[in-house]
């Protein structure tokens, strides 16, 4: 049987300081395109988590903040211990850049009415979301970035 290195699982995940963001995997397609993994953490791994329903919130609010901030981003994913999500992106940027856009998107969140795509046309679980509760992380997590970032 072949080991398949995956790099989440190489971390050690008792030396994270959350929130931050980390620059996880930088990969090269055969046409020469880049494309770059970044970690978003927003909790501290097995210490605090988030609920199911504000992660499901973040994640339709970011899907969207995210891609008026940063040119290029593929994918927003939860991470499955939900403490944070993971963004893939077209090209490689700084960690300060994507933080500096991180920040931007969780202030949106902040002042966010509703959250997008939350029907059952659009959504495979849309009963599952708070925005209460991703408001409540946006700030929790914007008062970590801040300090480290701006």
């Amino acid at each position: 049987m072949t080991t398949i290195k995956v790099e989440s699982f190489s971390l050690d995940h008792t030396q994270v300081q959350a929130p931050h963001v980390r620059q996880a995997e930088v990969f090269q397609t055969p046409g020469g395109d880049v494309i770059t993994k970044y970690d978003l953490r927003f909790t501290q791994p097995n210490q605090d988590i988030m609920p199911t329903a504000t992660v499901h919130a973040l994640e339709h609010l970011l899907a969207g903040y995210l891609r008026e901030e940063l040119p290029g981003v593929i994918d927003l994913s939860p991470m499955g211990c939900r403490t944070g999500f993971y963004l893939i992106l077209l090209g490689q940027m700084e960690e300060g850049e994507i933080a500096a856009a991180l920040i931007r998107s969780l202030e949106k969140v902040l002042g966010a009415a509703s959250v997008p795509a939350r029907n059952a046309i659009q959504c495979g679980n849309y009963r599952d979301i708070s925005l209460f509760g991703a408001k409540e992380y946006a700030r929790q997590v914007l008062q970590g970035l801040k300090p480290k970032y701006a």
